[in-house]
């Protein structure tokens, strides 16, 4: 079966391919089997039609498109094999040639992976902030979980420092009351310094059905940013019961005997997260420093389907929290023209294709393939990610079963990363060089690349 190569640009070939009838035979004898049985012809039983009745009634060239369609993939891809093609996307077809019983040809134009050279990954150098786990942190750890296992006991007295108030708020401007700006029956800890400046202020001192009125900016809605005047009602006023930080709260907090035990092992687990974290940055920092390295095009029609993928994407977020890409923009990422948001979606488009063909390329050239263990390892880390159970993400898989080659492919490119990092120079904003051992792929599983998280 010969085929030829056009290069048609440095990421799109034409390959022409010649199939003898004798290759397409089994695909032809399949397809008069399937139209006899489908048909009914008088005179002949259903399956049992001869081909040259089928060529007469329905035309031969009926049955060769037929055949064609359920053979052409294992031409093609036997083409890409052969001229040791990486082909990007689904290829556009068309026949060119048709000599009933001797061959049909074919074209198939598609996008493919240039060629480029990799980088010494000795070169890659980045750098990540330092682990760092205060005594601060390890008591902010310990406070919520005293919180968990405290107690609330209604009281009747104002409200003061640390107590748990139940409040409405009504928000109005020039007299009349906000629709957007109002809220019921929530609890709010006096002294947490949130939601709205002068809250605080405002509760501190009221009992069970008093009110207070005070002046606030809003922070979020439609009118964000403008001068209301909020009328605080505190419904209920709770004090709040909190165990003794000691060696009886640890037993029955933790499986640990003494405080001593369980602060120590808090400390731990808030490192561990910390190295974790620093190991996620460390991989999105030298994927970004590799990208830079690789002189590298991605194919433009590609980065089209990419950009207006997660364009309906986000357009759908948006809808769904009902805001427009302007309040969006206003509330998160305060100066940035909606056009320059498009750009930027469209770049990161174009980098993650770029990072995908790098991190294939390094997964080719270094063999590295994907066994079970590692599919495990994905689903048990997504199961993390999402908050759900391994069994979930498992049960998705067997309904929809082409995302588990979507997920051998992600697991390939966490590995190719994972090289890159082993041998790249990564230090801490200390100047120490970080240690990531320890610290598995599935738990610093990169992004396509780097902040390449949900676009809003």
């Amino acid at each position: 079966m010969p085929s030829t190569v056009e290069q048609l640009s440095p990421s799109r070939v034409k390959i022409t391919v010649e199939v003898p009838f004798t290759d397409l035979k089994p695909s032809m004898d399949k397809a008069y089997r399937e139209i006899a049985r489908s048909v009914n012809i008088p005179g002949f039983r259903r399956g049992k039609v001869p081909p040259m009745v089928i060529d007469q009634r329905f035309g031969r060239g009926v049955v060769i498109q037929e055949a064609f369609n359920d053979s052409w993939q294992s031409f093609y891809s036997a083409a890409i094999t052969e001229n040791k093609l990486n082909p990007l996307a689904q290829p556009d077809l068309e026949v060119t040639k048709l000599e009933d019983g001797d061959l049909i040809e074919f074209t198939a134009e598609v996008d493919v992976r240039p060629e480029f050279s990799l980088p010494d990954f000795g070169s890659v150098s980045a750098s990540v902030d330092a682990v760092e786990v205060t005594d601060d942190l390890v008591d902010g750890q310990l406070e919520l979980l005293r919180g968990r296992f405290g107690s609330r006991e209604t009281v009747e007295r104002p409200a003061q420092d640390g107590d748990v108030v139940v409040i409405n708020l009504v928000a109005t401007q020039g007299g009349e009351p906000l629709p957007d700006a109002t809220a019921s029956d929530m609890d709010y800890t006096v002294g947490a310094g949130q939601m709205l400046d002068g809250l605080d202020q405002a509760v501190t001192g009221l009992s069970a059905g008093e009110s207070a009125i005070f002046t606030s900016t809003l922070v979020g809605g439609p009118l964000k940013d403008e001068q209301a005047d909020i009328e605080v009602t505190v419904t209920k006023v709770q004090q709040q019961e909190l165990p003794a930080l000691d060696d009886e709260f640890a037993q029955m907090a933790s499986e640990f005997d003494t405080m001593e035990e369980l602060r120590a092992d808090t400390k731990q687990r808030l490192i561990q997260a910390a190295r974790e974290q620093q190991a996620a940055e460390a991989r999105d920092a030298v994927l970004e420093e590799l990208l830079g390295k690789v002189e590298l095009a991605a194919p433009e029609n590609l980065v089209v389907q990419e950009r207006d993928a997660r364009k309906e994407q986000i357009t759908s977020q948006l809808a769904s929290a009902q805001l427009t890409l302007a309040q969006y923009l206003d509330e998160v990422e305060d100066g940035k023209t909606e056009d320059q948001f498009w750009a930027d979606v469209e770049d990161r488009a174009r980098q993650t294709l770029k990072a995908q063909m790098i991190l294939d390329k390094i997964a080719e050239e270094n063999s590295i393939g994907v066994d079970q263990n590692d599919l495990t390892q994905l689903i048990l880390g997504k199961a993390r990610q999402e908050g759900s159970s391994p069994q979930q993400i498992a049960d998705h898989l067997k309904e929809h079963p082409h995302h588990i080659e979507e997920y051998m492919i992600e697991i390939r490119r966490n590995k190719a990363l994972g090289l890159i990092v082993a041998a790249a120079d990564v230090t801490d904003s200390n100047g120490d060089k970080v240690d990531l051992s320890g610290v598995s792929e599935a738990e610093a599983a990169p992004p396509s690349t780097p902040s390449d998280e949900s676009d809003t």
